[in-house]
């Protein structure tokens, strides 16, 4: 049994996915403490305070807490909050020392919470795991309209050398963190994200739809997650303006804080003549996704980068095929022709090719459907918190082996 300080700064696992800062880490964070509680670790999840309504210490369950540390102002955006660092450690310190609590490790998540991470190492004298998510330095050369800034590439470096293990969603970040960031090897650990195959699951189509007040007979294009450029809405609204035949595009994420860019993009649907077939709908609490998926004939992930990507692990849990940019941990979630489509050119042309095949042929869908959910069997959540909680085992006792060491000396 391990007691985890867990280490979250810009959001909080409590937030809804698919709004400005919130997507599948949190859903990550959320879900791994479930498992690692059923295992008898326990867990404080400590993020930044945003809401003055909400109490310090929120009890999720019996063994994993959510602590809300005062470090800026509220309504601080996530590109001003290193300068609040130094406080939000401050702020872990001072409730640690209040409630007598010691800590066998400390799992970041993300760059800003990985020099806290890095800090707390120091002090507790405990191991330091950290999760990146997202890391600038591919970001930027993913998107070049956006620009990722030097410092945050810089902190990614610092705290990618000093941290004791990086675990990485997919092959292709642990690549990425060796190559542009001079990790060694041994320090970075794949572990794949999970997906809770009984909630995400094959449901009657009719029945959802009809949950959803959506046509019965009208086929259906979903998209799900945050309202960004990075994510390649833009692209799926022109490869839907170019494909042949009716379908109704639903785009589910972001909320009235994402206001400014949906009407761009709803200009843009607009400008393409397809206004009439595209549904905004903001993000939904992630007990409701798999109605959305499920009323879906195709889900479609045009991002331009993904660490993971998690929304098409869900889609293709709940039997729907996925057509996806071949970018990141997808190329490792989606099997090319098996589950879905890899879209190599992020242009709108290869996509609608894609979209037409599958909205034209319905017993190809529902084949891939059926190869999506059996695929996803590797993915489930025990199986994920096995392999986590193998890498907080290995560094515990090698600490405590360490430590014990230095005090027989």
């Amino acid at each position: 049994m391990c007691n985890i300080a867990v280490i979250s700064v810009h959001t909080s696992p409590l937030a809804r996915p698919g709004t400005r800062d919130s997507g599948g880490m949190n859903v990550y964070m959320r879900e791994l403490s479930r498992q690692l509680c059923r295992r008898a670790h326990t867990m404080d999840i400590f993020t930044r305070r945003t809401d003055p309504d909400t109490p310090q210490v929120v009890e999720i369950d019996g063994r994993t807490r959510i602590i809300q540390i005062e470090a800026g102002p509220l309504e601080a955006k996530k590109v001003s909050l290193q300068q609040y660092l130094p406080e939000f450690r401050c702020g872990v310190i001072r409730f640690q020392e209040e409630q007598g609590r010691s800590y066998d490790l400390v799992h970041s998540h993300y760059w800003l919470s990985g020099w806290v991470g890095q800090a707390l190492k120091v002090r507790w004298n405990v191991p330091h795991v950290i999760m990146f998510h997202t890391l600038g330095e591919v970001k930027n050369r993913a998107h070049f309209s956006e620009h990722e800034p030097d410092y945050r590439i810089a902190g990614e470096r610092l705290v990618a050398q000093g941290a004791d293990r990086i675990i990485c969603a997919s092959e292709g970040e642990r690549r990425a963190l060796i190559e542009f960031y001079g990790v060694s090897p041994e320090r970075a650990v794949q572990v794949p994200c999970g997906v809770d195959t009984d909630h995400f699951r094959p449901m009657p189509r009719g029945s959802v739809r009809r949950e959803l007040g959506l046509s019965q007979d009208e086929p259906l294009v979903l998209y799900v997650g945050r309202i960004e450029p990075l994510k390649g809405i833009d692209i799926l609204l022109r490869a839907a303006a170019e494909t042949e035949g009716h379908f109704r595009l639903l785009v589910v994420g972001g909320d009235g804080k994402e206001a400014r860019r949906k009407a761009e993009l709803q200009q843009l649907a607009d400008e393409l003549g397809i206004a009439g077939r595209v549904v905004f709908r903001d993000a939904v609490p992630h007990e409701q996704l798999p109605l959305y998926y499920n009323a879906a004939d195709i889900c479609v992930v045009p991002s331009f980068y993904e660490s993971f990507g998690l929304v098409a692990l869900e889609a293709m849990a709940c039997g729907v095929p996925v057509v996806a940019s071949r970018v990141g941990g997808l190329l490792e979630t989606v099997r090319h022709g098996e589950t879905g489509y890899l879209v190599s050119r992020r242009c709108p042309e290869p996509f609608a090719e894609r979209l037409e095949l599958l909205l034209d042929n319905e017993p190809l869908r529902r084949s891939l459907g059926r190869m999506a959910r059996s695929a996803v069997e590797r993915f489930r959540w025990a199986e994920v918190a096995s392999q986590v909680e193998d890498v907080y085992h290995e560094l515990v006792s090698e600490y405590r082996g360490v430590a014990v060491g230095a005090h027989v000396a």
